[in-house]
Parts: C-alpha cells; structure tokens; sequence
C-alpha cells in the first residue's frame, strides 16, 4: 500500500511539473509571437516611410528644378542588407533633411500632393511609434520570463535568448556609446 501511495505521489509531482513546464513555455512562446506581430508591423510602417519619402523626393525634384540632390542616397537604401533598427536611424535622417526642405522651400508646404505625403509620413511615423512600444514592452516581457526561476530553465532549454530592445542597445555589454543618435 505504501508503494501504491509513493508511486502516486511520484505521478502527481511529475504531472505537476508536466503542467509548469507547459505553462511557462507557453508564456514563452506567446511572448515571441507578440515579438514577431511587432518586427512585421515595424517592418511594414519602415517600408511605408520609405515609399512615401522617395515620393516625397520625386516630387521636390519635380517642383523645384534645381539640380541639387537633397536625399542622397535614399533610392540605394532598398540594396543594402540592413537591419530595421538602421533602417529606422536612416529614415530619420532623411525625414530631418525634410525638415530643412520644408524650412528652406515655404512654397512646398502650399502643394496638395506635398501635404498629403507629409500626411501620410505622419501618419506611418504614428504607426511606427505604436509598434516600437508593443515590441518593447513584449521584448521587455519575454526577457524577464528568460531572467526569472522556472521560465528561465524552459527558456534554456529551448535555446530562447535574451532580445534586444528596438533601439538597438544591449543592456548586457560593456558597451556605452551604443546610447549616442
């Protein structure tokens, strides 16, 4: 009888555990998704802004006539193998050389088209903000499932590593100037 019992007991425990491990996995896992929802709405908001900034410098040219460039380089940007977060520091370059077109050139800001694309640039750098947030906080999630007692074994495990935040800083290193802009 009293084997009957440690047997049972061993049964109960390893059921126990069974039922842990799949809940912290889960967690896991649910935070990778919302982490992998976030990168494809990044991605997405990135390639609207670009899209709307090349139309934007089609249409500067159009209007300007001149034979100054003011966005170098940004139609070779879809060749280069870059990750988001650079495509993202890249872009806000160009959207700050926007900034001194729409100084320079007051006329500009007058044309329907030039207002609607401002618009729209505005209106994509809302969605990106949106989506750098979720991907934050669900990065920020899933790091403290990797840090904390017992996701932390399920994590490992599975090979689950800990992620960066959307800015590109990594809180683990030596490394400080990964804060300058």
């Amino acid at each position: 009888m009293t084997l009957l019992y440690s047997f049972l007991f061993i049964i109960i425990i390893i059921g126990a555990l069974g039922i842990l491990y799949v809940y912290q996995y889960n967690k896991l896992q649910h935070s990778k998704t919302k982490i992998d929802q976030a990168e494809y709405l990044i991605d997405e908001a990135l390639r609207n802004r670009y899209d709307i900034l090349l139309k934007i410098d089609k249409l500067v040219k159009k209007k300007l006539k001149k034979d100054k460039t003011f966005f170098t380089g940004l139609e070779d940007i879809k060749n280069e193998n870059i990750s988001n977060f650079d495509l993202d520091r890249k872009l806000t370059e160009y959207l700050n050389v926007l900034e001194q077109v729409k100084a320079d050139y007051q006329d500009l800001v007058n044309i329907k088209e030039f207002k609607s694309l401002l618009t729209d640039n505005k209106k994509e750098g809302e969605k990106l903000q949106a989506a750098k947030s979720y991907y934050n906080k669900y990065t920020s999630e899933l790091n403290d499932l990797i840090r904390t007692f017992p996701s932390n074994i399920v994590a490992r495990m599975h090979g689950i590593a800990i992620k960066p935040f959307f800015d590109g800083k990594n809180m683990e290193d030596e490394v400080i100037d990964d804060f300058k802009l």
